[in-house]
Formats: structure tokens, C-alpha cells, sequence
């Protein structure tokens, strides 16, 4: 039901915006999936970076973390405070901190510039994860009050890797068919992004700012005692299933150019883009699943994918790769729904931006660190060999956060 507070917000913004809560969704729904998808669209473009500079695989590794750091670094300090600040005016911020990023990619194409411009997305996006998350809670609720919560879950997780699969394959189309391939996909993205920002200045806030700020402080957990197992499961899926986006988005490029003999820019992206395509769209299948037959299929799914994506490397086999990444992100997609769905129930709406900020700071820890791990390993062994101690520790690692989400459910 809509809380008097929720009430209260209703009305006095009620003359200050142009749409309704139930076209505010959409439109914060749009803002986060062209948001997302710009964070993913240097995917298939690296490459080209690396041909251009001369630099090795393991830089690229090093350009991906200083985004992941950046997000995560967002997260810790900023990723809450759109629980006191307001969701609308964080979201806002979010989004022109990413056109910002797009200018730096456009004016500074040296390697600093790059990583400049990948860190800066990383604090817009890890502004925007957990705070578009919550509004999208939110505004439904209002818009639907009698609507079942899971809806909202569905969607923005949908929309959150729907946003990151469409990213590689427009980056890989304007890269393979299109004039200035470094310059276009981010021409387009800022003409995008500064859209996405008008529509978001005009959609209803459902946070009541308190009169006296709260003093500031970084991101922390704040739960019941009994409810931090349920919460440090997930988070720990979320780990491992991020785990297998990081090789995707930032190594599988450069693995299909040198192992699998692959060099299409639109073939980098449409590989990535359909594992992250079948993340969004293994959610929709699956809806009806109750949460604990999703997360078993989905770990089987994960397990089964990076298993084919070893072998896929080893033989090597493009076909099988790609297959076993499919595979492993439909797996993702159901497991990181349920994650994000789990922990959104635990906290209540004054702490709920704060308690999925940090279930996001931990699933980006998991695309930072494995994949900074593999970056160092590709220059000690051949890749073939990284690729899959990387798909074993993944493996692993998946497992056990899985079944513990399993167990901790079932309780």
C-alpha cells in the first residue's frame, strides 16, 4: 500500500512535474537502459584502441577495472544518498556525469584520456545502479499499488542488463559500418544521454527530503542481525554471476581476435551482446519459477556455460564459446534477479537505496577483480590456459555463493 509519506510526495510534486508516476517508471527506465548500455559500448571498440596505440591485453584489463574501481568508489560514497538527497535529483546528476564521459572520450583519445573517461562512467553508474533501482520500486508502487512487487524487480533487472547487452552490439555496428569509429558510438550516446537527462527532470521524486540533512557518511549495510545471511548470500552471487560479464565485456574481444581468428568489430559485439541479451531474456522466461527454482537453474546454467566456454577456448571453437557464454548468462540474469529481488525485500524504503548499493558495490567488485586476475595471468601463460583457471576458480566460486543463496532462501 502507499505509505502517508509516499502520499505526502505525491501531492507536493504533483505540481512541479509533467509526467505521471506510471510514465516517470518508463522514463527512468529508458534513462537507466541508455545509461547502462553506454558504460558497455567501448566493449567491441578496444581493439581498435589496441591497434591504434600498440598496447597489450592487459591494459585493456587495467582501462576495465579503472571503470569498475570507479563505480565502485561511487557506490561506497554516493551510492545511498538518494535515500536523503531524493532519488530524481541523484539520477540527474548520474546521467550528466556520464555525458561528461562521453565529451572526454570524444576530446582526449590518448590512453590517460581513456582511462579518464572510463573512471568518470564508473562514478555515473555506480551513482545511478541502486538509485534508478529504487525509483523504479517506488514509482510503481505508487502508480500500482496493488501490483506485486516482484513486477518492478523484473523489469529493472531486465532493463539493467538489457542496457549493457545493447551497449557492444550499437558500438560494434557504428565501429564496423560506420565513419569514425572511436568518435560515432559516443556522439550518439551524449545526444542520448542529455535526452535521457530532460526526461528525468521531469519525472516525480518518491523520496520526502527531511528538513535537517543528515549528516554524511559512506555506504554501510544496515540490516536486522537476522536478515545479513540472506543479504551477504546474495551479495556473494551476485559476485560470481559478474564475475562472468567482466570476462565478456572486457576480454572476450581481444580473445576472439587473437585465439578464435575473429577480428569483426561487429562480431565482438554481437558476441557480447547476446550473453548479456540472454541474461535479460532468461528473466522473462522464467518469471513464473519460484525464486529458489530460479537460482538453482540459473546456477546450472552458469556452470554449465563457463564449462563451454573453457573447452570453447581450448579446442578452440567459436561456436562453442559463444554457446557456453549464452549459457552462462542466462544463468546470471537469474541469479542476479533474484539477488537484487531478495535484498530489496529486506530493507524498507529508508535504507533501500543504501542496502542495494551495497549489493552492487560487491557485484562489481566481482567484474573487477577476476578479470584484473586473468589481465595478469594472460601475460604469464598462454591466454588458452588463463581462460580456463579462470573458468574454474569462476566455477567454483558460483557454486558455493549459489547454493549458499539456496540455503539462506530456503531458511
Amino acid at each position: 500500500m502507499t505509505t502517508a509519506t509516499e502520499l505526502r510526495t505525491v501531492q507536493a510534486a504533483g505540481s512541479r512535474v509533467r509526467f505521471t508516476h506510471g510514465a516517470g517508471f518508463w522514463v527512468i527506465a529508458a534513462a537507466f537502459l541508455i545509461t547502462m548500455a553506454f558504460s558497455t559500448v567501448p566493449t567491441p571498440l578496444y581493439a581498435l584502441y589496441q591497434q591504434r596505440d600498440g598496447f597489450s591485453a592487459f591494459m585493456i584489463t587495467v582501462v576495465f577495472a579503472t571503470y569498475a574501481v570507479g563505480v565502485m568508489a561511487s557506490l561506497y560514497l554516493a551510492g545511498h544518498i538518494s535515500d536523503w538527497l531524493g532519488r530524481r535529483r541523484v539520477a540527474l546528476l548520474a546521467v550528466l556525469v556520464e555525458a561528461i564521459s562521453a565529451v572526454i572520450f570524444l576530446v582526449w583519445k590518448d590512453i590517460p584520456g581513456l582511462l579518464l573517461a572510463r573512471f568518470v562512467c564508473g562514478v555515473g553508474i555506480g551513482m545511478l545502479t541502486a538509485t534508478a533501482t529504487a525509483h523504479l520500486s517506488e514509482l510503481r508502487r505508487i502508480a500500482r499499488p496493488a501490483e506485486d512487487g516482484s513486477r518492478s524487480a523484473l523489469i529493472s533487472s531486465m532493463v539493467n542488463l538489457g542496457g549493457l547487452a545493447f551497449g557492444p552490439l550499437v558500438g560494434g555496428l557504428l565501429a564496423q559500418y560506420g565513419s569514425l569509429p572511436l568518435d560515432r558510438p559516443y556522439e550518439v550516446f551524449l545526444v542520448l544521454l542529455l535526452l535521457s537527462a530532460i526526461g528525468i527532470a521531469l519525472v516525480p521524486e518518491t523520496v520526502e527530503r527531511a528538513e535537517e540533512r543528515p549528516a554524511y557518511r559512506p555506504q554501510r549495510v544496515a540490516l536486522p542481525a537476522a536478515a545479513k545471511p540472506l543479504f551477504f548470500a546474495s551479495a556473494g552471487g551476485a559476485f560470481g554471476a559478474f564475475a562472468i560479464f567482466g570476462l565478456f565485456t572486457s576480454l572476450a574481444p581481444t580473445f576472439l581476435a587473437g585465439t578464435l581468428h575473429e577480428t569483426s568489430r561487429l562480431v565482438a559485439g554481437v558476441v557480447t551482446f547476446v550473453v548479456f541479451a540472454a541474461g535479460a531474456v532468461s528473466q522473462a522466461l522464467f518469471v513464473r519459477l519460484s525464486r529458489q527454482r530460479q537460482l538453482g537453474l540459473g546456477i546450472a546454467l552458469m556452470s554449465v556455460g563457463l564449462v563451454a566456454v573453457a573447452v570453447g577456448g581450448l579446442l578452440p571453437n567459436l561456436w562453442l564459446f559463444v554457446l557456453g557464454g549464452v549459457a552462462a548468462g542466462a544463468g546470471v540474469g537469474l541469479v542476479f534477479r533474484a539477488a537484487v529481488a531478495t535484498v530489496a525485500s529486506l530493507a524498507d524504503a529508508g535504507s533501500r537505496g543504501e542496502v542495494l548499493a551495497a549489493l552492487f558495490l560487491t557485484a562489481y567488485a566481482g567484474l573487477a577483480v577476476p578479470v584484473l586476475a586473468i589481465g595478469v595471468g594472460i601475460i604469464l601463460i598462454p591466454d588458452q590456459l588463463a581462460l580456463l583457471i579462470f573458468s574454474a576458480i569462476i566455477l567454483v566460486l558460483v557454486n558455493i555463493a549459489g547454493f549458499r543463496m539456496l540455503h539462506a532462501n530456503a531458511r
